[in-house]
């Protein structure tokens, strides 16, 4: 069983400005073909579009209904 990498990232909206904090974790394993990524906990306002596996291809809904991939308008938090 692979340890579960846990970090957080802040999320953005291009279109209406929304901000949140997504807790998120992947599989940290190397020998994985997938990370597993989930959101453990989505802020208020998004929503999840689209689940993957992958972050680039996880798709997330702001409440203004714009969509985007989850690791292209996203921020590593202090």
């Amino acid at each position: 069983m692979a340890a579960r990498d846990r970090y957080s990232k802040k999320l953005t909206c291009p279109q209406c400005g929304n901000t949140g904090i997504a807790d998120v974790s992947e599989d940290d394993h190397p020998s994985c073909k997938h990370p597993a990524f989930s959101i453990d906990d989505m802020p208020a306002g998004f929503f999840e579009e689209k689940n993957s596996n992958f972050p680039e291809t996880y798709i997330v809904r702001c409440e203004c209904s714009r969509k985007f991939p989850f690791r292209s308008l996203t921020e590593k938090t202090a």
